[in-house]
């Protein structure tokens, strides 16, 4: 072509939690039965969206006003409904108007990002969530600029290196935070948030927290919504019904936007989002038909701490079998549903596999691991050994060598069989590399 037509940050666009799908459908031809542990999807995995919400979305679904089109800012009515939920909690206080729908968070990250000044910076934890990193990194053609988490400190933010990174870099315009933490589960104090907040007003930059599994802190876990921290910070609140009915094919999220007011730059931001979305016309009505009725019914408080339980229990019982592994390192989640793994040992980067019981899998997996990271070499020796299907940690921005596994199987007898298989299948590619 006569014009390059490729976008600067192309290269930046990955998404190894569903890149690694197409390798592990290329085994199970192969005949690998596979297990999936690379994607958050409850349903997926077995669990049962309760009966009380799908009755909700029956009722919706012969009303007529559930097939128009909503406000471009997503249902008026929804918006009312959520902003004086928000403000029931303390904080910072919101209007309907600053509450904003999508087609799901991968829309209002992509929209952010895409609407955002492309020397702007965004300071992000690694390891990082791949959506959010990849816009970030997208938007300005470099890699996403990542502050620490610390495994040694239970996948704590390091202010100091955040302190750091935004002080040096003038280009850097706010502080993303994932809190519960996708990948590693991890869950910030108040007084965390508070000090990251503290550092925001000093530097004059915004915030933006992912807070999808805000509903998922398991019991004993200290933390504060972003809204009751935020002073008078401009900040941005990510939130989601995908984890919390579970409706993740609903493709429904919205961001909360705080202190727009107060900043004339944040403000005429924002405005651009809305904007973008007049483009678009709207986000999906259904869905946000359904979160008042959803929300508000006296079953929903008792579901969501149901669920916070059973994740934990699942958390403590993976800790169980994985924390007898010597060669690896497991920090118990304190929210959401994922399990990181970092390892003790230097992985090798090449050299002769593990035999594998099928000699064409054993092939494929020699290809596939030329010229990939030591731990990516044992995810995909690990899915073509024992089928099951992990990320590696370095697909989320993060030079420590591991894992992210989930906590969604819902039969009992075949998770702690992953869990103990995994446990093995670790031992003998340790015990192999040595």
């Amino acid at each position: 072509m006569r014009r390059n037509i490729v976008h600067v940050g192309a290269d930046q666009l990955r998404y190894e939690i569903r890149e690694i799908v197409e390798r592990a459908h290329e085994i199970r031809k192969l005949g690998v039965p596979v297990t999936w542990e690379n994607i958050g999807d409850p349903v997926q995995k077995g669990e049962s969206v309760p009966e009380w919400i799908k009755a909700i979305v029956h009722e919706l679904v012969d009303k007529d006003a559930a097939y128009q089109y909503t406000d471009s800012a997503g249902s008026k009515a929804t918006r009312d409904f959520l902003a004086e939920q928000a403000n029931k909690q303390g904080g910072v206080n919101i209007r309907p108007e600053d509450i904003l729908f999508f087609n799901g968070l991968g829309d209002a990250v992509s929209t952010l990002f895409t609407h955002m000044r492309r020397e702007a910076r965004v300071l992000g934890p690694s390891p990082a969530y791949s959506t959010l990193s990849s816009a970030e990194a997208s938007h300005s053609g470099y890699e996403h600029f990542t502050y620490m988490l610390d495994p040694d400190n239970g996948w704590q933010p390091n202010l100091a290196d955040i302190k750091k990174k935004v002080r040096y870099n003038d280009s850097v315009a706010g502080i993303l935070l994932i809190n519960p933490d996708n990948p590693t589960g991890a869950v910030y104090p108040a007084s965390i948030l508070e000090e990251i907040v503290a550092i925001a007003r000093e530097e004059k930059l915004f915030v933006l927290a992912d807070e999808t599994y805000r509903n998922l802190v398991y019991p004993g876990s200290d933390t504060a919504p972003l809204s009751q921290v935020i002073g008078d910070v401009p900040g941005i609140s990510l939130r989601s019904i995908s984890k919390d009915f579970p409706w993740p094919g609903a493709r429904c999220g919205w961001m909360e936007v705080y202190n727009q007011d107060k900043n004339s730059t944040f403000r005429r931001y924002i405005a651009s989002l809305l904007d973008a979305k007049r483009l678009e016309v709207c986000s999906t009505t259904l869905p946000q038909m359904a979160i008042p009725k959803v929300m508000s019914h006296p079953q929903f408080a008792g579901h969501l701490a149901r669920r916070a339980e059973m994740f934990s229990k699942r958390a403590d019982e993976a800790m169980a079998i994985l924390g007898s592994v010597p060669e690896i390192s497991v920090v118990k989640p304190g929210g959401a549903f994922f399990l990181t793994v970092t390892f003790n040992i230097d992985l090798p980067s090449s050299g002769p596999l593990p035999p594998i019981a099928n000699n064409q899998v054993y092939r494929y997996v020699t290809e596939l691991v030329k010229d990939v990271p030591p731990d990516k070499r044992f995810v995909y020796w690990l899915l073509g050994a024992v089928g099951i299907c992990t990320v590696p940690l370095s697909g989320f921005c993060s030079s420590l060598p591991g894992f992210r596994s989930t906590l969604l199987e819902t039969d009992d007898a075949k998770r702690r069989r992953t869990y103990e298989t995994l446990a093995a299948a670790i031992r003998e590619y340790c015990s192999y590399q040595a």
